[in-house]
């Protein structure tokens, strides 16, 4: 892992998977990390320079006080400019995919395209919020055993989560709350993303228990250079992993085609 420390003093963690290819950045899902991108790695990354971040709060990023996902965005653009990278497409998956769409808003020039998997540009539902929050408070009070078989079902499906439970167990009560806060909290921007001009395709799995497909239909009509939405039959909400084989041939053609 590398790290950049942005001007504002944030540290943010990265792999740099280098490569001559066309610059993609990969930005995974809450709780996730960098290692989520394993997948599209194997698959495609001799032909693109792949560079995956550990979002704030993730992985080897720390956090210490209250951030949303324009801070982030802002974040990831930090690490662009560390690597002279001017211009890279973005791929993300759930909350990457909230992180990406802010970076297209805030730095249009230097997006050449966008892939969003799992995501919605809309805040999240407020009965839904109010439920995570609880369910990050039994969390932090009676430990990680109480729910995490249930994060893993809605994050998952019926993927093994047996490489993700002992890292999501050891996230510390404050680091929780946190991350959690930034992501019920967040606004919608979906009234926004008519300004994005570049490239999209937006893939969501039938089988996604965080987010309805119709989240992902409202995204497509909302982008002005969205393709048609690609349904992922059985897809689970974080399905850039779960449903890898599926979604890496749909990957690989558009930024063949947009880069």
């Amino acid at each position: 892992m590398a790290t950049v420390t942005t001007a504002n003093g944030q540290q943010v963690s990265y792999v740099d998977h280098g490569g001559d290819g066309p610059a993609v950045v990969l930005l995974h899902s809450y709780l996730m990390d960098v290692t989520m991108w394993s997948p599209q790695v194997e698959a495609f990354g001799d032909r693109y320079r792949l560079i995956a971040i550990d979002e704030r709060g993730h992985g080897d990023t720390p956090v210490t006080a209250p951030f949303d996902h324009w801070d982030v965005a802002r974040d990831t653009l930090a690490v662009l400019d560390a690597l002279e990278v001017p211009r890279a497409a973005v791929i993300g998956t759930s909350q990457g995919g909230f992180v990406a769409l802010r970076m297209a808003l805030l730095a249009p020039e230097r997006i050449t395209a966008l892939a969003l998997l799992g995501t919605s540009g809309e805040p999240e539902d407020e009965q839904v919020a109010a439920a995570y929050d609880q369910l990050a408070e039994v969390w932090i009070a009676q430990g990680p055993e109480t729910v995490i078989e249930a994060v893993a079902k809605i994050c998952l499906g019926d993927y093994d989560p047996s490489e993700w439970t002992p890292k999501w167990s050891a996230v510390e009560p404050d680091r929780l709350r946190l991350i959690m806060s930034a992501l019920v909290s967040r606004e919608g921007v979906l009234d926004r993303v008519g300004e994005i001009e570049v490239p999209a395709l937006v893939l969501h799995g039938t089988a996604d228990l965080a987010y309805p497909v119709a989240k992902a239909e409202a995204l497509v009509a909302a982008l002005p250079q969205a393709e048609p939405l690609v349904l992922v039959d059985g897809g689970a909400h974080f399905l850039s992993l779960t449903h890898a084989a599926e979604v890496n041939p749909h990957l690989a053609r558009f930024l063949d085609k947009t880069l």
